[in-house]
């Protein structure tokens, strides 16, 4: 005979106690995971060059300090505000590189038309109000920006937006943005604005401007070229100078010792001129005739042209000696 299963089912009381376990399990399994998400909750981190927000009940405050931090779930918020030197462009696009003239195009003081680029680097200094104080602080920043600019370059002439006046220009207009920033007061500072390129808008013009900024450049090269040999020329030149005065002083010390000298002789010999006249005019004499007599040659003529006959006195001079 076939056996037949008998299946046993637990009472009305066990199915309850079974349940109340389960509900208590369950219970126990929602507390755990809502723990687990608090605590997940809980903590933030802050990176370097990086800064947070926490707002409590619609109060905000900064919070600067790298590392782990602890907030209250479900009543605190955190925002994380990247603090790092970011850059924006004025007249072209950064990705493509292509020229942007709705921007880039401005007309100079003598009514000239001009394409300049710019780049502006930024970065948050108040991460509360760059949340917080406006919608979009970047498109503020680069509103002023192109306000600046066209107002600062609107005050050059074209020569010098192209060629040399572009660091007077950047300076002029970094002051100028920084002052408007202050008043705004949107937490973003301005780090630095520079040209990027400038050229006229036609390619004719440019290559005008760039012949002159050639010409510029050689002028420079021989200005540098001419103060370079100036700076090597003028210490020989000192040198010389020097050489020459000592010589002309050396010469004027012997020359008035030389004088000295001789005054001094003409003093004594006019001394013993006035002792003994006759004996000194005739020692005279015979001390010129010593000093002449060797170099004398007589040529005595007896008037006759064809006959002519010479004294040499230079023999009997040398005869006499002897």
């Amino acid at each position: 005979m076939e056996e037949k299963k008998v299946y046993d089912f637990p009472s009305g009381n066990g199915l309850g106690s079974f349940m109340k376990r389960f509900g208590k399990l369950l219970i126990l399994l929602v507390l755990i995971i809502l723990a687990a998400i608090i605590s997940s909750s809980s903590f933030f981190t802050i990176k370097e060059q990086e800064q947070a927000v926490v707002t409590t009940f619609g109060k905000a405050k900064t919070v600067s300090a790298a590392g782990l931090h602890f907030k209250i779930p479900l009543i605190q918020k955190v925002q994380k505000v990247d603090t790092t030197i970011k850059g924006l462009s004025i007249g072209y696009d950064m990705e493509t590189n292509e020229k942007n003239e709705l921007e880039s195009m401005m007309i100079t003081k003598d009514f000239n038309f001009v394409n300049v680029d710019f780049f502006v680097e930024y970065k948050v200094s108040d991460p509360v109000r760059a949340l917080y104080a406006s919608e979009e602080p970047v498109i503020i920043l680069k509103n002023i920006a192109q306000s600046s600019i066209r107002m600062i370059v609107g005050g050059y002439d074209v020569d010098s937006v192209i060629t040399t006046g572009k660091y007077e220009i950047q300076s002029a207009i970094k002051a100028d943005i920084l002052k408007k920033l202050d008043s705004q007061n949107i937490g973003i500072q301005l780090v630095n604005i520079t040209i990027q390129d400038s050229e006229p808008p036609t390619d004719a013009v440019m290559e005008a401007f760039k012949s002159v900024e050639t010409a510029k450049q050689a002028k420079d090269t021989a200005v540098n070229n001419a103060n370079k040999y100036r700076n090597e020329q003028l210490p020989q030149a000192d040198a010389q100078v020097d050489k020459i005065l000592q010589e002309a002083e050396t010469t004027k010390t012997r020359r008035m010792n030389e004088a000295n000298a001789e005054v001094s002789k003409f003093n004594k010999m006019f001394e013993e001129y006035m002792k003994y006249p006759l004996i000194t005019k005739q020692r005279m004499f015979y001390e010129a005739m010593e000093d002449v007599l060797p170099s004398l040659k007589v040529i005595i003529d007896s008037g006759d042209s064809e006959i002519q006959k010479l004294l040499p006195l230079d023999t009997l001079m040398e005869g006499g000696a002897q």
